[in-house]
């Protein structure tokens, strides 16, 4: 598989893990949103999150969970969490991954 988180998830691409609990990883978004912005994958390898849900519902627990954790370790105040889940709605890789973003205000609607 070609799947650039797959192996980020299964230590091919050299990353600094911020979590590794072996259902799920996590590590910095290349490309940050917000002064922290965090991806939370699963190790197992699904396009997106209904995909995901439908495969394994105690994984994406497991994401939210991690998510909180994350927050928690950096004191964040807030916090937003976000599944893009196609192109039109800014889904670049196509392995489910969850965002974790804080440090900053964050306007509604999203988008």
């Amino acid at each position: 598989m070609d799947c650039i988180f797959c192996k980020i998830a299964h230590g091919e691409i050299p990353v600094d893990l911020l979590h590794d609990d072996g259902t799920v990883v996590a590590f910095h978004d290349l490309a940050p949103q917000a002064p922290t912005h965090i991806l939370i994958i699963p190790k197992e390898h699904h396009a997106n999150v209904g995909n995901l849900a439908a495969a394994s519902p105690e994984t994406v627990g497991r994401l939210f969970a991690v998510a909180q954790l994350l927050a928690d370790e950096r004191s964040l105040d807030g916090h937003r969490t976000v599944f893009n889940t196609g192109e039109s709605a800014g889904q670049s890789v196509f392995h489910a991954h969850l965002h974790l973003m804080g440090g900053r205000s964050f306007t509604w609607p999203a988008g």
